[in-house]
């Protein structure tokens, strides 16, 4: 028989590269799963180490390996660091996504540091972790993963999306759930940002101050990417090679690129997004970007945009991996094979007892 209670920390680092997500969470399951965020906070990287995160998808596999063992250490240290300045005496498990450096899905493969044996050690904790490589093994994306916590936390919304590294959405169609990749969001948005010396564009100022290229628009939204079916899933590859490169070609002032990006970010989502009367859910660093928000109101005049309280904002990501987590301790399915188009659902992670 399973317990009601667990207390859990989700542990997530984006790849927006914010920094590691962490949060310490209550979960009850009664009737329904309801869930209370106690601590939370982010531990930003240092220069080095969004250096070495940055550059590590051109590393070969002996750099790979030896990066996979310092940012377990460094990821170990955090969490550690974590449990002690808040005191956390009640742990069920450490729920960690680690962090994703290779994405490759089409190729059977994706990598996720932070995910090896020694994390246990190191932390002295149950872990629950590497949650996307069985995903890929079945045939699926491996993302998002984040759906089944929308389906059974937040079922009271017609979509639920995050605004992160990339834009992911979830939703009901034909009784069944589905969630995608959209567009990259932060990924881009704070590349600009950064070379107006800033680490992201507060409020979406910048981008509101420049002005849509309508034909390098054009470019973005015909990418082939867009007129993909679903399921789909986005990594720092599509963004390298697609992305920059065409934003790159055209000679507009950086405050021009971001705007015509928030533009572009907009129509993709709105394109999705378009049930009329719905209610729109938005987590993520991106839900702070007032502008952009504006602009997706914009493309939706009749949907309830709703944005929640901070913790919610800036943690759900390591909410639901927490979630996740606690789903593969009870055994139960965690993963929906019509959200990643994997073979069949499945109870996803590898537990470190």
């Amino acid at each position: 028989m399973f317990k009601e209670n667990y207390n859990v920390i989700g542990v997530m680092s984006g790849t927006s590269l914010d920094g590691v997500d962490l949060a310490y969470i209550n979960f009850n399951h009664s009737e329904n799963w309801t869930f209370e965020i106690f601590q939370s906070e982010t531990f930003s990287y240092s220069e080095e180490w969004l250096t070495k995160l940055k550059n590590a998808i051109h590393f070969n596999p002996s750099e790979l390996e030896e990066l996979n063992v310092s940012y377990t250490k460094l990821l170990a240290s955090i969490i550690s660091e974590f449990i002690s300045k808040y005191q956390l005496t009640e742990i069920d498990a450490v729920c960690s996504h680690g962090h994703t450096i290779l994405h490759q899905p089409q190729n059977g493969f994706t990598l996720q540091i932070g995910n090896i044996p020694m994390i246990r050690d190191l932390i002295n904790q149950t872990i629950v972790c590497d949650f996307r490589v069985q995903d890929v093994q079945l045939g699926g994306q491996g993302a998002p993963l984040v759906p089944i916590g929308d389906e059974l936390l937040f079922s009271e919304y017609d979509y639920c999306l995050n605004l992160g590294g990339f834009s992911n959405v979830s939703f009901n169609e034909n009784g069944n759930r589905i969630a995608f990749d959209i567009s990259p969001v932060n990924t881009v948005l704070n590349f600009y940002a950064n070379e107006l010396g800033f680490p992201y564009d507060d409020a979406g100022d910048f981008a509101k101050s420049g002005n849509i290229n309508q034909d390098l628009l054009q470019q973005l939204n015909d990418l082939e990417f867009y007129a993909l079916p679903y399921p789909k899933s986005l990594g720092m590859e599509f963004v390298n090679a697609k992305i920059f490169p065409l934003i790159n070609s055209f000679s507009i002032d950086v405050k021009g690129k971001l705007r015509t990006f928030v533009e572009h970010i907009s129509i993709q989502i709105a394109k999705i997004c378009s049930k009329p009367n719905s209610k729109l859910f938005i987590t993520g660093g991106g839900a702070y970007n007032r502008f952009l928000i504006d602009r997706l109101r914009n493309y939706l005049p009749t949907t309830e945009v709703v944005i929640p309280d901070d913790k919610t904002i800036q943690f759900k990501e390591a909410l639901i991996f927490g979630f996740l987590g606690i789903l593969k301790l009870r055994n139960e399915i965690n993963v929906l094979s019509s959200v990643t188009g994997a073979s069949k659902n499945h109870s996803t992670g590898v537990v470190f007892n």
